[in-house]
C-alpha cells in the first residue's frame, strides 16, 4: 500500500512518539522496578524485533555488563565472578518479576573492590617500574581471565601502570635527549658545559634531568590522573549504575535502542535540534578508551582536522590540568568529561588510528550548522565543467518543513551549476549519517521522473512504500554518488534508489555503514497515570526498517559500491557489523519501478573505471596503507620494555611518515566556487577560507578525481548525447 507523505514521512527519523499500546497499569512503589518494569514493557509491545527473555538472553545480559562496568578486569576477582554466575541463567526471569537482586548485589560488590583499587594502585605506584625488563601486556582484555586472587590483581594493576605510565616516561627521556649545549666557558683549564633545556611544544612536565627522576615524575603523573578518576567516579550515585544495567538490557535488543534519564533525554532533545555544544563527535565505548566513530561537520573536531573516525580518546584533561584515564570508564562517564561549556579547553590524549599518541587540545564550542548544510563547486577540467556537491547530513527542522532543509538547498544547487554550464555531477555522501526520509525522497525526484524510492516495514505490519510523484526532472544529465563506510542510515537510501534505478553509478566503499531501521522515542511519563517519581526519561526504540526498491534491505550489509576503492577504513571494523547486536539482513518484495532509460552503456562505464583503479598508483598506496593500519590495530600484545617500545615507536613513525605522501596527490583539477558564493566572499573571509581549504582537499581526492573520469564516460554514454551524434552522423 502507499500512502501521503505528509501523513507520516516527517516523523520517519526520530519522532516523539505517545505510547498507544499500554492497556497495563504501574504501580509499584520502588522507581528502579518501576522503570524496569516501563521498560521491558515497550520492548516487548513496541520494539521492531523484540527478543525472547530467555535463558540466552539472560547470559548475554550478565557477560556485558560485567564487561561494561570492569572491562579491563581490575576490580572484580574469580570468586566474585563465581558468585555472581547463579544469577546467570535468571535475570530473565528478574526483569520478568521486576527483581533487581543480582543488579544489587554486582553494585555492592563493585563498590567494595573499586575501595580495594585505592588500596592497590597506592601500593603499586610507591614502588619503580623497571623498563628493562622484557614482559608485555595483553590489551585485548576479553581474553583475559579474572584474577585468581588480590596478589593476581595487584599484578595486573602493576603491568596496567607501567603501561599508562611508559608514554610519561618515553616523553621526559626523550626531552632529555633534546637538551643541548648553550654555552662553554673555561674555568681553571677546565672545560665547562652549561645546558638549557629545550622548551617542546607539549604540556608536560619536562623538569626530570635523569632517568630515575623520569621514572618518578611518570608514576607521580599516573597516580595524579587515578586520584582524579576516583574522585570522579566517587561523585557516581547509585541511580547512574542502574540506568547503566538498564542499558545493558536495552541494548541486547539492537545498537540504536537506548534509555535516556531525563538530564540525558533534555541533552538529546538538544542535539535533534541541531545545536551539538562540545568537540562535535560522536563516540563508542571500546576497552581502550572512547573511540570517534563520527564527526560532527562544522565541529571544533571538524575545523582543526588532527582527529579522525577510528582514534581513541585515552585521556582526557581540563586546560592544561593533569589529564585523567578514562580507560575502563563508563562511556557516559567520559562524555561527561569530554563536554563542557563554550569557549572552555580540553587536552585529549588520543591513540591514532596508525597507533601514535598524540595530545589534542581543543575549545569546546557549538557546531556552525553552517558547515552542516550543501555546498557545491565547479570542476573544471580542459574544457569540460563539472558540477560537485556536498551534502554532510539529511538535515530539516521537523517543526517546519518549509525552513531550511536538505532537498531544496541541493536543489538550488543543482539549478545555480546547470546555470554554470555544468555537464555532470558528483553528489558527494562520504560521511553522511543521514537525517530526514522526507528529504531523501524528495531529492531523490530531482534525478527520476517518479517512482518509488524507499519501503518501510513495521513490526507485524506490511510494508509502506514512499513515491516521488513529482514528474519533473531537474538534473538528467551524467550522476555519480560518492559514499564510503561512514555513509548511513538516509544516504544509504538516496545511494540505493539511484543505484536500483542505474541511474548513477555508486563510488567508494565495499559498503555502507549498514543502518537500515528507524526510532521513535516515546517518554516514559506518558506511559503513567499518576507519578510520584518524577521525570522518568525516555527509550529511543526500533520500531521500523528500511529497504530497498529492489525488496533488500540495507540493514547490515549497507550499499555496496558500483565501483569499489579502497580507503583507510578498508579493514578496520567500522559500521553497523561492529555494533553490539545489530538487527539482521532480510529481503521483501520489489516495488514497482522501471530502470533508467538515459545511459547507452552503463555497465561499460563501470568496467573502465575498475580498470583505471587498478593500474593508479595512489589507489595501491592508499591500499597499502589501509592494510598497515589493519596490522597495527590487530597488535594486541604490548612490550613493556623501554627499548623495545621505542624502537617500534620509531618503526610506526616512519612507516606513518611514509604515508604522509598520499597528501602529496595531484589531480590536476581545478576547483572553483560559484557565482553567488564568489559576490558573499568579499564581505565574508571566513567563507572564502572555508571554501578555499575544501577545493584544495578537493584537489588531492582521487576518489573525486575518478568520479569526474566516470562523468566523461557517462557524458559520452548519454542518451541524449548519443542521439545528436546519429543526427550529426
Amino acid at each position: 500500500m502507499k500512502r501521503n507523505l505528509a501523513y507520516v514521512l516527517l516523523l520517519m527519523l526520530v519522532a516523539v512518539a505517545s505510547c498507544s499500546f499500554t492497556n497495563k497499569t504501574f504501580e509499584n512503589d520502588d522507581k528502579d522496578k518501576l522503570l524496569l518494569d516501563l521498560i521491558s514493557y515497550v520492548l516487548e509491545k513496541g520494539h521492531y524485533e523484540p527478543k525472547d527473555l530467555n535463558d540466552d538472553f539472560s547470559v548475554n545480559v550478565f557477560e556485558d555488563f560485567i564487561d561494561v562496568i570492569d572491562p579491563t578486569k581490575r576490580y572484580f576477582i574469580a570468586s566474585d565472578i563465581e558468585e555472581f554466575e547463579k544469577y546467570k541463567y535468571q535475570i530473565d526471569d528478574e526483569i520478568k518479576n521486576t527483581d533487581i537482586t543480582f543488579f544489587n548485589l554486582v553494585y555492592e560488590r563493585l563498590m567494595e573492590r573499586m575501595g580495594d583499587a585505592k588500596g592497590i594502585y597506592k601500593e603499586v605506584l610507591q614502588q619503580p617500574f623497571d623498563y628493562d625488563v622484557n614482559e608485555s601486556i595483553s590489551i585485548k582484555y576479553e581474553d583475559e581471565p579474572f584474577a585468581a586472587n588480590r596478589q593476581e590483581l595487584k599484578e595486573r594493576w602493576r603491568k596496567q601502570l607501567k603501561y599508562a605510565t611508559l608514554g610519561t616516561y618515553d616523553s621526559k627521556i626523550t626531552h632529555m635527549e633534546k637538551e643541548v649545549v648553550v654555552n662553554k666557558t673555561h674555568e681553571n683549564g677546565q672545560t665547562v658545559t652549561e645546558l638549557s633545556n629545550v622548551k617542546l611544544d607539549d604540556d608536560h612536565d619536562h623538569s626530570a634531568h635523569t632517568p630515575e627522576e623520569a621514572e618518578r615524575e611518570a608514576r607521580k603523573s599516573t597516580e595524579t590522573t587515578l586520584d582524579e578518576f576516583f574522585d570522579f567516579v566517587d561523585d557516581l550515585e547509585r541511580k547512574d549504575w542502574f540506568v547503566q544495567y538498564i542499558n545493558t538490557i536495552v541494548d541486547e535488543f539492537d545498537p540504536h535502542t537506548f534509555y535516556f534519564a531525563p538530564e540525558e533525554k533534555e541533552k538529546f532533545d538538544t542535539s535533534m535540534s541541531g545545536k551539538f555544544e562540545g568537540i562535535g563527535a560522536r563516540l563508542q565505548k571500546k576497552s581502550e578508551g572512547a573511540k570517534i566513530v563520527e564527526i560532527i561537520s562544522g565541529g571544533p573536531v571538524w575545523r582543526d582536522q588532527r582527529l579522525e573516525v577510528g582514534d581513541e580518546i585515552i585521556k582526557v584533561g581540563q586546560n592544561g590540568e593533569e589529564p585523567i584515564d578514562i580507560v575502563g570508564m563508563r562511556l557516559d562517564d567520559a562524555i561527561k568529561l569530554i563536554k563542557g561549556a563554550q569557549g572552555t579547553v580540553v587536552d585529549l590524549t588520543v591513540r591514532k588510528v596508525d597507533g601514535s599518541l598524540e595530545v589534542v587540545s581543543l575549545t569546546r564550542d557549538v557546531v556552525e550548522l553552517e558547515e552542516s548544510y550543501a555546498k557545491s563547486a565547479n570542476i573544471i577540467k580542459g574544457d569540460e565543467k563539472f558540477g560537485i556537491i556536498n551534502l554532510p547530513k539529511f538535515y530539516v527542522d521537523f517543526n517546519d518543513y518549509s525552513e531550511r532543509n536538505a532537498a531544496t538547498d541541493v536543489a538550488k544547487e543543482v539549478e545555480r551549476l546547470k546555470e554554470e554550464g555544468m555537464e555532470g555531477l558528483i553528489l558527494d555522501l562520504r560521511d553522511n549519517g543521514g537525517g530526514s526520509l522526507k528529504t531523501v525522497v524528495e531529492m531523490a525526484g530531482l534525478f527520476i521522473k517518479d517512482g518509488p524510492i524507499v519501503q518501510v516495514r513495521s513490526k507485524d505490519k506490511g510494508k509502506d512504500v514512499y513515491d516521488d510523484k513529482d514528474e519533473r526532472i531537474q538534473w538528467d544529465g551524467p550522476l555519480v554518488i560518492l559514499v564510503n563506510e561512514l555513509s548511513a542510515s538516509a544516504s544509504e537510501i538516496l545511494a540505493a534508489a539511484m543505484q536500483d534505478y542505474k541511474r548513477a553509478i555508486v563510488i567508494g566503499s565495499k559498503q555502507t555503514f549498514g543502518k537500515g531501521t528507524v526510532q521513535n522515542v516515546i517518554p516514559l511519563n506518558n506511559m503513567l497515570r499518576s507519578n510520584e517519581h518524577g521525570d522518568l526519561g525516555a527509550i529511543k526504540i526500533t520500531t521500523q526498517k528500511f529497504y530497498r526498491i529492489n525488496g533488500g534491505s540495507t540493514q547490515l550489509e549497507g550499499v555496496k559500491s558500483d565501483i569499489v576503492v579502497p580507503d583507510r577504513y578498508s579493514y578496520i571494523d567500522l559500521g553497523e557489523r561492529d555494533q553490539s547486536n545489530p538487527l539482521g539482513w532480510d529481503k521483501i518484495t520489489a516495488a514497482d519501478y522501471k530502470v533508467w532509460d538515459g545511459y547507452i552503456d552503463y555497465d561499460k562505464a563501470i568496467a573502465d573505471s575498475k580498470k583505471r583503479m587498478q593500474a593508479s598508483e595512489q589507489i595501491r598506496l592508499i591500499e597499502e596503507n589501509a592494510k598497515w593500519l589493519k596490522a597495527e590495530q590487530d597488535e594486541t600484545e604490548i612490550s613493556l620494555n623501554y627499548d623495545t617500545y621505542k624502537e617500534e615507536k620509531i618503526k610506526d613513525k616512519e612507516q606513518s611518515d611514509y604515508f604522509k605522501k598520499l597528501t602529496d596527490y595531484d589531480s590536476k583539477l581545478t576547483f572553483k566556487s560559484l557565482g553567488y558564493e564568489e559576490q558573499l566572499f568579499t564581505k565574508d573571509s571566513v567563507l572564502r577560507e572555508k571554501r578555499d581549504r575544501w577545493h584544495k582537499n578537493l584537489a588531492k581526492d582521487v576518489y573525486v578525481e575518478e568520479a569526474v573520469n566516470v562523468l566523461e564516460d557517462l557524458k559520452i554514454n548519454n542518451i541524449k548525447n548519443g542521439k545528436l551524434a546519429s543526427v550529426k552522423n
